[in-house]
């Protein structure tokens, strides 16, 4: 049964994919979200499944028209404002960091927690009120920002590898590697959602394991690029009369090798915190029947 589950996932999520790893991922991490939650919850989120699929991908989408919306995204938790060290020494809340560093230097940086922790309260606010509909809203874009949150080059300034001579490495990595590599995923979670008692904490942890990958994220594709020419590792093209530069499917693939199941564990880490944070509001408003 639940083998036959994980086929159909597969086979959603790649038709899916849109083409691109951040709408595959953030489909594929809502979904798969979804077989680890609670009976009281999971058979509520799968009758809305179609829902929570397609738009957990709005936030990226109401980027093209909200300038304000691109920042929620990341931490640039490196940014050479925040000091030496910064991932040990930010204040986790909003306003102790908003007060050693002001807020317009937060959103200027990146705001992932704090937004993260602002959907979760609302989303507690629709399960205390029994509103469905804001249930489904907020659950969708929640889930969202916590994935963006379990991204390397969601942690720095050097977010597309510009500062290091690696220009296009956001996409290789979350695009490329993973559309490559989706079929021979682990889409399989054994464990169950569990009640976190602080869930701004729990956000930190992650932001702070994805800041210590982004070293291992630069470093294989230094180590990739051996025995590449520079024809062989990109390709070019013309896009409305400019040339560019992309990373050849070639040298993705050997990328993909040295990265191991790197991606493919942060989707399913990413998935767990999704099962976490949706799974508290219930344990807080436990008499709340869903249908």
């Amino acid at each position: 049964m639940r083998f036959s589950f994980l086929v159909k996932l597969t086979t959603v999520i790649i038709l899916l994919g849109l083409g691109s790893w951040g709408f595959l991922a953030h489909k594929t991490i809502h979904q798969i979200a979804i077989y680890s939650l609670p009976k009281k919850l999971q058979g509520f989120f799968f009758k809305n499944v179609d829902y929570m699929v397609y738009n957990s991908v709005r936030p990226d989408v109401r980027r093209k028209d909200d300038p304000s919306e691109a920042t929620k995204h990341f931490i640039d938790i490196d940014a050479p404002i925040f000091g030496e060290n910064s991932i040990e020494t930010m204040p986790q809340t909003w306003d102790d960091a908003a007060k050693k560093y002001t807020a317009d230097t937060l959103r200027k940086y990146g705001t992932v927690p704090w937004e993260i922790m602002k959907l979760q309260a609302k989303l507690t606010n629709a399960f205390r009120n029994k509103l469905k509909d804001s249930i489904l809203f907020y659950s969708a874009d929640l889930g969202h920002y916590i994935a963006d949150a379990h991204v390397p080059l969601h942690t720095t300034i050097n977010y597309d590898g510009q500062l290091t001579n690696q220009r296009g490495l956001h996409s290789l990595w979350e695009s490329t590697v993973p559309e490559m590599n989706i079929d021979n995923y682990n889409l399989y979670q054994a464990h169950k959602a569990k009640y976190i008692k602080n869930p701004l904490a729990e956000i930190w942890v992650r932001i702070k394991e994805s800041k210590v990958m982004l070293n291992k994220v630069l470093a294989d594709e230094i180590a990739a690029s051996e025995g590449f020419t520079d024809d062989k590792k990109f390709k070019r093209s013309e896009r409305f009369g400019a040339m560019r530069k992309n990373y050849s499917g070639e040298f993705a693939k050997a990328y993909a090798e040295k990265l191991g199941t790197t991606v493919n564990e942060r989707m399913l880490e990413a998935s767990k915190t999704v099962q976490f944070l949706n799974f508290r509001p219930l344990q807080n408003h436990h008499r709340l029947v869903l249908n």
